[in-house]
């Protein structure tokens, strides 16, 4: 299967997994200016920014492919949804969905 394929299924695996948590989905594949979030959802009244990284190899765990510059660019792109998007009452959080061979993970809150 080619890589962009793999990576939107890994999207639908975990916006499937956020649905079953009750989150509502806002948007897929929100592209901003200096980046792209896999998934933008809600979760009460937490607008929440979520990257989703898939690995099918034992090499590198997804976890470890979150480099500073991967950070930076999520949080301009979160910043620029907001400014778009969103409305002041909203509190906003960075989440992380890391699938591989073991399954799927998801850490909240991870770019504090």
């Amino acid at each position: 299967m080619p890589p962009r394929r793999l990576g939107a299924d890994a999207e639908d695996r975990a916006a499937d997994y956020l649905l079953s948590l009750g989150y509502t989905l806002l948007k897929r594949r929100y592209k901003a200016r200096r980046g792209e979030i896999d998934v933008v959802a809600l979760d009460g009244d937490t607008i929440v920014f979520v990257e989703v990284k898939h690995r099918t190899t034992g090499l590198v765990e997804p976890e470890a492919t979150i480099t500073a510059t991967k950070r930076t660019r999520l949080a301009a792109a979160a910043r620029q949804y907001l400014e778009e998007e969103a409305t002041p009452d909203f509190y906003a959080r960075h989440d992380l969905v890391a699938i591989d061979n073991e399954g799927l993970r998801h850490y909240q809150n991870v770019f504090q």
